[in-house]
């Protein structure tokens, strides 16, 4: 069954304007959840604010936000006056401005979503939008109230949709040169740039989703398993394996081709 559109709204460029919904292009709804448990009396155990002085229970009606301004002091700031900041953009994305696709980053790409014409009417309206980004190798740039926050989104045409990405904005990315080796990489050798394609090629497929399997999942799904039918088991825990330290990357390379499966 298709998901539900967890957003509705517009989508506007210039004068053209049609109706939208759109859906998270990931889920974590096969995900193994847990609660927490009173170990003693096998109860589960709730999540409560409390008051940081007195130690009482806060209601949910007294919750307010508050941005620290020094000290003790804090500015506290209503639910409206939050939503009222981006208004235009909480059930409107539009696109205010056009980039070259491959002009920006992986790095600033975030959380992906599925963008969909919500009824026939605007269906053309939205399909000539999609097909001149994609004539033209563009991606449409705006901003969008998703999760109760603004962001900046890049919407790329994806066959009979678009994909909406959020994007990081610039203090959440670090420069390289704070991370990476400030001196110069050696160059490696030809021979060896040859011998490790050779080792790439012996293991080079065609990309399918199960190379990326949560091992982790399997091993609880066999836990949780085990002790539904009153047979607990014991996790096994896997044994170290001391690697030997490469000396020469050339032997080390003719070693693991000598050893990689054929075919």
């Amino acid at each position: 069954m298709a998901p539900r559109p967890f957003w509705t709204g517009y989508l506007k460029l210039s004068l053209v304007t049609c109706a939208v919904s759109m859906t998270p292009a990931t889920t974590q709804a096969e995900r193994i959840r847990f609660h927490m448990m009173n170990r003693k009396t096998g109860h589960r155990v709730v999540v409560q604010y409390v008051d940081a002085a007195t130690g009482k229970p806060v209601d949910d009606d007294a919750l307010v936000r508050a941005y620290p301004r020094g000290g003790d002091r804090y500015v506290l700031l209503e639910d409206d006056e939050l939503d009222a900041v981006a208004l235009d953009s909480t059930h409107t994305i539009e696109i205010e401005r056009f980039v070259d696709a491959d002009e920006i980053g992986w790095i600033w790409y975030d959380t992906p979503h599925y963008l969909m014409p919500d009824d026939a009417v605007g269906a053309e309206a939205f399909a000539v939008i999609r097909d001149a980004m994609r004539h033209t190798g563009t991606v449409g740039i705006a901003r969008l109230v998703l999760y109760r926050r603004e962001h900046a989104v890049l919407l790329e045409p994806r066959g009979k949709g678009i994909v909406v990405w959020t994007l990081r904005y610039g203090e959440e990315v670090r420069p390289p040169a704070e991370c990476l080796p400030a001196e110069k990489a050696s160059r490696p050798e030809p021979e060896a740039l040859t011998q490790l394609g050779k080792v790439i090629g012996e293991r080079l497929r065609s990309w399918n989703p199960e190379m990326i399997q949560d091992p982790v999942q399997a091993r609880l799904q066999g836990i949780i398993a085990a002790k539904k039918r009153g047979r607990p088991r014991k996790p096994a825990r896997a044994e170290p394996v001391a690697e030997d330290r490469v000396v020469n990357i050339m032997d080390a390379l003719r070693a693991s081709l000598k050893s990689a499966p054929k075919g």
